[in-house]
């Protein structure tokens, strides 16, 4: 198997999911500690967004009909005091509202 390929100069800087159910979605990311903002989006609704230790945005937003939720893994590590209801040291295997499989280890 070939070694994997780093970029030297670049770093992930967001993701962004898009749903049809955003408040949802924001609940089930919050119950995992990511705390997030609120704004508007510019054709009214709003949008949530949270700053990931390490750097990276992730960025939930009501799907219009450009954009369709898909496909996506995240994979996430967690302290074990941040999560509501807590969640047992280890590995997770959870589900979002959109049937997103999220691998939740917590620490």
């Amino acid at each position: 198997m070939p070694e994997p390929l780093f970029a030297t100069h670049a770093c992930l800087d967001a993701i962004v999911l898009y749903t049809s159910r955003a408040e949802e979605c924001r609940d089930f990311y919050n119950a995992l500690g990511l705390a997030f903002g609120e704004e508007p989006g510019p054709d009214g609704p709003r949008r949530y967004s949270s700053r990931l230790p390490l750097g990276p945005v992730l960025e939930i937003h009501p799907a219009p009909d450009v954009h369709r939720a898909g496909d996506l893994r995240l994979s996430l590590a967690l302290d074990v005091t941040e999560t509501d209801p807590p969640l047992s040291r280890g590995e997770h295997l959870l589900t979002d509202p959109d049937g997103r499989r999220v691998d939740v280890t917590v620490l």
